[in-house]
C-alpha cells in the first residue's frame, strides 16, 4: 500500500506500460484515473481495477487537445477530491518515422502534438491541483532514444528529448511547491504494439541483442514509475531513470 490515500492520473492507461501502471497503482492503494483515447481498452482496464477491489474512473482523453486534458484533470479532482500523481505515459515511436530528410511533416507534427504537447498539457492542468494539495509527483515518459544518438527516429527523438529537458526545468520551477518531476526512459518494452511489430518482422534484432538482461516487460517500467510516485522518492527530482536492460551501457 505504498500509494494509500493518493490520487493518480495516468494517460494512455488502456494498454502496455500505462495499463501495468494503472493496475499496479490501484493494488498499491491509489485511486486511479484511467485517461485513454480508446474507449474499449480504457473501459477494460477500469473493469480490471474494479475486479481487484481498486478504485478507478475511466476518462476518454485525447492528450493533444487542451479541452480533453483539462476535462480529465477536472473529473479526477471532482471524483476523488484532488490529484497527487500524474504519469504522462502517452507516446511511442512509429514505423513512419525516419531521418529529418525523410520524415513527413505530418509524422513530425503528430509526435510533437502527442508526446511533447500532450505531456505539457498534462502538467499545465495538473500542477495547480497539486499545489492545492501541498505537493505531488509528476512522472514523464522519456525514452532511451533521448539519451543517445538514434538512427531513423528523428521525430520521436526530438519529442522525447524535449520531454526530458522539460522534466528538468519543471523540477526547478515547482520544487518550492514540493512537486517532484522525474522521468522514466524505457528501453524496448514488450507492449502489445511492439509484440505485433516483432511478429510482423519489423523489429531490429540488433536492438534486442543489446538488451543484455532481455527485453523489458511493462511491469518492469511500472515499478520504476511507482518509485517516483511513492514517498520513497521524496528527495528525488529532475532525474531521468533509464530502465533499459543495459542497452545504454553496451
Amino acid at each position: 500500500m505504498r500509494l494509500e490515500g493518493k490520487v493518480a492520473l495516468i494517460t494512455g492507461a488502456g494498454s502496455g506500460i500505462g495499463r501495468a501502471c494503472a493496475e499496479l497503482f490501484a493494488r498499491e492503494g491509489a485511486c486511479v484515473a484511467i485517461a485513454e483515447i480508446d474507449s474499449e481498452t480504457g473501459e477494460a482496464v477500469y473493469q480490471s481495477v474494479l475486479s481487484e477491489g481498486g478504485k478507478a474512473i475511466f476518462v476518454k482523453t485525447d492528450v493533444s487537445r487542451p479541452d480533453s486534458v483539462e476535462d480529465a484533470v477536472k473529473r479526477t479532482v471532482d471524483t476523488f477530491g484532488g490529484l497527487d500523481i500524474l504519469y504522462n505515459n502517452v507516446g511511442g515511436s512509429t514505423l513512419q518515422d525516419g531521418s529529418v530528410a525523410t520524415t513527413s511533416f505530418e509524422e513530425f507534427r503528430r509526435k510533437i502534438d502527442i508526446d511533447l504537447f500532450g505531456t505539457w498539457l498534462g502538467c499545465h492542468y495538473a500542477v495547480p491541483e497539486m499545489i492545492k494539495r501541498g505537493g505531488g509527483s509528476i512522472i514523464n515518459a522519456s525514452s532511451i532514444n533521448a539519451l543517445r544518438g538514434t538512427s531513423g527516429r528523428a521525430a520521436y527523438t526530438a519529442a522525447k528529448g524535449a520531454v526530458t529537458a522539460l522534466t528538468r526545468s519543471m523540477a526547478v520551477d515547482f520544487a518550492p511547491h514540493q512537486i517532484r518531476v522525474n522521468a522514466v526512459a524505457p528501453g524496448s518494452t514488450l507492449t502489445e504494439r511492439i509484440i505485433k511489430r516483432r511478429q510482423g518482422g519489423n523489429s531490429r534484432p540488433q536492438i534486442a541483442q543489446r538488451h543484455i538482461l532481455g527485453l523489458i516487460d511493462p511491469i518492469d517500467i511500472a515499478y520504476a514509475v511507482l518509485y517516483f510516485a511513492s514517498s520513497e522518492s521524496t528527495k528525488t527530482t529532475g532525474q531521468v531513470l533509464a530502465v533499459d536492460s543495459g542497452f545504454t551501457v553496451t
